[in-house]
């Protein structure tokens, strides 16, 4: 499989026309959702310039991140005896996935390896992932399989760009007191109330929030919930100044997990681990 190239705007859209919901995924953008919609409200955040131009990372949708969420220490890792380069949150959004399945309301994209993957990531694996729109939501479900002959260690992730007009109004659900702050590179006490997303950028990796779903409400009347599956995520918050997004991501592990190993998922050779996430929407 190739690096994205030649029809880098190809989007598939998928819909459920009674509750008005409607997502597009872009397979040789890194098997992203570019845009996710209910009626005229945009739920994603999009900057398609940064969309068309494949010598950037995407700005904006729903970027994978995969086989490792977040940053390595020096973009480096060692494992097991083996070791690598990845730069930050991996190499699935950057590459071309293939369509296998195609529905109305469903798409089911596919990642395997090739050489320049073997190269930093020294593992053959294949990714399904699915997307499909049901209600007021878009549920995603990645299908990781082993085809190694050793145990494969990886973590995975999303990275929601959330639309929102006005800063002010965003408001999370947590009961989370504890947060390591990665713009500063300290634990830092956590109080939601006191969130302040105006004058910097905010990068915050909640320490203490313990349920599976993270709830948030944008411009008043438009209240989402994330559900990261049966493993409780690890949760990332993050804006800039000045740019009409909120990123609330949902990752299996902290970023350095291929180096530290917390909550690294390791799979044995020849198994399969499925993941599941939910972007569920109310509005009103």
């Amino acid at each position: 499989m190739s690096d994205t190239q030649g029809q880098l705007d190809l989007e598939l859209s998928i819909e459920d026309p009674a509750s008005e919901t409607r997502a597009c995924i872009a397979p040789n953008r890194g098997g992203m959702v570019t845009t996710f919609e209910v009626g005229s409200r945009p739920i994603f955040f999009l900057d398609r310039a940064s969309f068309l131009d494949p010598t950037k990372n995407v700005r904006g949708g729903s970027p994978v991140l995969f086989p490792t969420p977040g940053k390595l220490a020096g973009d480096a890792w060692s494992r097991a005896g083996k070791s690598g380069t990845l730069k930050q949150h991996g190499f699935a959004r950057n590459r071309a996935w293939a369509v296998v399945r195609e529905s109305p309301s469903a798409v089911t994209l596919r990642l395997e390896p090739d050489e320049t993957t073997l190269a930093s990531y020294p593992w053959d694996f294949r990714v399904d992932l699915t997307y499909a729109v049901r209600g007021r939501a878009l549920r995603v479900t990645a299908e990781i399989e082993n085809r190694s002959a050793s145990e494969m260690p990886f973590g995975f992730g999303f990275h929601p760009y959330f639309s929102v007009a006005d800063k002010r109004t965003f408001a999370i659900e947590t009961d989370a007191r504890r947060a390591f702050d990665n713009v500063t590179k300290r634990e830092v006490s956590f109080d939601r109330r006191a969130l302040d997303l105006g004058p910097n950028e905010v990068d915050l990796h909640l320490l203490d929030h313990e349920r599976r779903e993270m709830a948030f409400s944008l411009d008043g009347d438009l209240r989402v919930t994330i559900d990261g599956g049966t493993d409780r995520p690890h949760w990332v918050l993050w804006s800039l100044p000045g740019r009409d997004f909120v990123c609330v991501e949902p990752w299996t592990c902290p970023g350095d997990a291929m180096n530290t190993g917390e909550r690294l998922i390791h799979l044995p050779p020849g198994a399969t681990r499925e993941l599941s996430f939910a972007f569920v929407v109310e509005i009103g």
